[in-house]
């Protein structure tokens, strides 16, 4: 029988996850290995972690993480000890790092599609002792080995290479029963336990420090938050070593007793197959993969499951609604949050296009603001005394959240990342009174007159053109809002003679564009310095793994049609339309010879 949709008020949602994370401080000793082994013994033989290449019961899971702790008490992985996990989607993915971090180890979460100098990047940020790889990307692991600074050991999992000792098969002689007094460790929540890396869009990934409060926070306020219950099964097929896929996503459900479904990745075609085969209620979603789903064609499945939410970040207005109606999805909880931030929102009224507000009688637990922000200084505006300004409703500036030392809130903090300079950058000081210090999200939002937030652009994805503030995620949701168009990556390119940098946008279309369509849809949606004057036509846009547009490579190429084999156009303004860009024309523009 289907679940019906939750019918609790905004209030009492926030209420059920303030209850269910209140006791976190007061019992520093409970960290989220405990809670595993405290359901293992309740639950038994109750599904936790299913996958169709393995799943695992509560008392399974504990079991195999015990494994995992005594094998890192052998090796002599001290507290504070780093261990690298380099592996694909799996229930064993969670076992392996809820076993190292039981007993004092840290554990670094790799990012598995990155490879040479990306990779070894990672690894020297953490400066692990051992890392453990799956033998499917030891070839992956083995091009980042020569940039590798350290002598960490490397240990295979899985069958089919000889090079390294197979962790799985030395585990085996571990028991799995629970850890004696004597194995284990004194550790609260305020002991590190993983390493998660920012995505690496615009540079090179961050590695923020994850102590097991933040585990403990994110596993129970969500669980709070979608009302999980014993009888959920999440869907969540986003990479397990991001914070939304690997923590979030498989927490929030396992401390209500339900089970998560956990494919190695995310497929378009497959997504409703498996949401209906393994009879789901949740599933975790990235803007992007909700794009994806609604270019699909449709499928039998996308309407017969019993989904009565799914929960997650970056689903834009111009998807909203059509992908609540097609996919018959009851409840959209859209959220705002990173791994190592401060600043939380909640949309838990489902308002489309919000990322959430803050309710006032919660506003002295989450005290987020927005500052008015110059973008063509790339800095917060200061008045006379030297202070921030705070945003009027519908003004754009940077969420910004004061950042405290509470005990009893220790959702407020912000841990920073391994480097000393790059935590310092995410900080604000003397804000609105001399040694105040606030966390940096990166990202422009602005509040409406009700207190709902809407996401505009990340700090330095925003461009001035003509004088005027340009917000990438406005012109990308009016060029996919015409028809034929799947997806866009805007961005802004210098051009010589000019000041500030000029539209450009990446798109993925079907065959057919209509060009002169495209370019009168524009003119009637944006406003002129927002129109891009240059549009490169690809096969598919270059992704992280949660869906995010990289830039780094298409900015470097800016417009030049010698530095790549996709078709760039023109918007060219004498002839009132979007012109192939040859290499004449290119030198024209390059020379200043043509008038934008």
């Amino acid at each position: 029988m289907k679940r019906p949709a939750s019918n609790r008020s905004a209030a009492k949602t926030w209420l059920h996850a303030l209850e269910l994370t209140a006791p976190i401080g007061a019992n520093p000793h409970r960290i989220f290995p405990v809670v595993i082994e405290e359901l293992a013994d309740k639950l038994g033989e109750a599904p936790a972690l299913l996958s169709d290449r393995e799943c695992l019961t509560y008392r399974a899971l504990a079991e195999r993480s015990n494994r995992y702790a005594r094998w890192t008490l052998e090796q002599g992985i001290a507290k504070g000890d780093v261990v690298c996990l380099f592996m694909p989607n799996r229930p064993e993915y969670m076992a392996i790092w809820l076993g190292i971090t039981r007993v004092g180890g840290v554990v670094s979460l790799l990012n598995t599609n990155l490879t040479g100098p990306s990779l070894a990047h990672c690894i020297n940020l953490a400066a692990p002792k051992h890392i453990i790889v799956a033998v499917e990307l030891i070839d992956a692991l083995t091009t980042a080995l020569p940039h590798v600074a350290g002598t960490a050991k490397i240990w295979a999992h899985g069958v089919g290479h000889d090079e390294f000792p197979r962790i799985d098969r030395d585990i085996e002689r571990h028991p799995g029963e629970q850890l004696s007094e004597a194995e284990r460790r004194p550790l609260t929540i305020e002991d590190r336990a993983l390493y998660i890396y920012t995505s690496g869009t615009t540079g090179l990934p961050k590695a923020a420090h994850v102590k097991h409060y933040r585990l403990m926070q994110a596993s129970h306020w969500f669980a709070g938050m979608m009302d999980a219950r014993s009888d959920d099964r999440m869907y969540s097929c986003l990479p397990m070593y991001h914070s939304v896929g690997g923590v979030q996503a498989p927490g929030a459900v396992l401390v209500a007793g339900g089970s998560v479904v956990i494919p190695e990745k995310f497929s378009a075609r497959q997504f409703w197959n498996d949401v209906s085969r393994w009879d789901c209620t949740l599933f975790q979603y990235i803007g992007e993969l909700c794009r994806y789903l609604l270019h699909t064609e449709p499928q039998p499945h996308e309407t017969r499951h019993r989904i009565r939410m799914c929960c997650g970040n970056g689903l834009r207005p111009d998807v909203w609604n059509d992908f609540k109606s097609r996919f018959r999805i009851p409840q959209i909880l859209e959220f705002y949050a990173s791994t190592e931030g401060n600043v939380s929102l909640f949309n838990v009224e489902g308002k489309p296009g919000a990322i959430g507000r803050i309710p006032s009688f919660l506003a002295h637990r989450f005290p987020a603001t927005l500052v008015k922000f110059d973008v063509a200084k790339d800095e917060p505006v200061r008045n006379e005394q030297g202070f921030c300004i705070r945003c009027a409703p519908n003004e754009v500036g940077e969420a910004i959240g004061t950042i405290l030392n509470d005990p009893s809130n220790i959702g407020s903090r912000f841990e920073g990342y391994t480097s000393i300079e790059a935590s310092e950058k995410k900080i604000f000081r003397d804000v609105f009174e001399p040694g105040d210090a606030w966390f940096r999200t990166g990202d422009l939002m602005r509040r409406d007159e009700k207190g709902f937030f809407y996401f505009v652009d990340r700090i330095g994805d925003t461009f001035r053109w003509k004088g005027e503030n340009v917000a990438t995620s406005e012109v990308s949701e009016a060029i996919c809002a015409f028809p034929g168009v799947k997806e866009a990556n805007v961005y802004g390119v210098a051009i010589p003679g000019t000041d500030g940098r000029a539209g450009m946008a990446a798109l993925v279309a079907h065959d057919g564009l209509d060009l002169a369509a495209l370019r009168t849809h524009l003119i009637n949606r944006l406003p002129e310095y927002a129109r891009p004057l240059f549009l490169r036509i690809q096969s598919e846009l270059e992704v992280t793994a949660t869906f995010k547009h990289t830039k780094n490579g298409v900015v470097r190429q800016a417009y030049d049609p010698a530095a790549t084999g996709d078709v760039i156009y023109f918007n060219d303004a004498e002839r009132h339309a979007f012109v192939r860009l040859d290499k004449a024309t290119y030198d024209r523009i390059q020379i200043g010879q043509t008038r934008f």
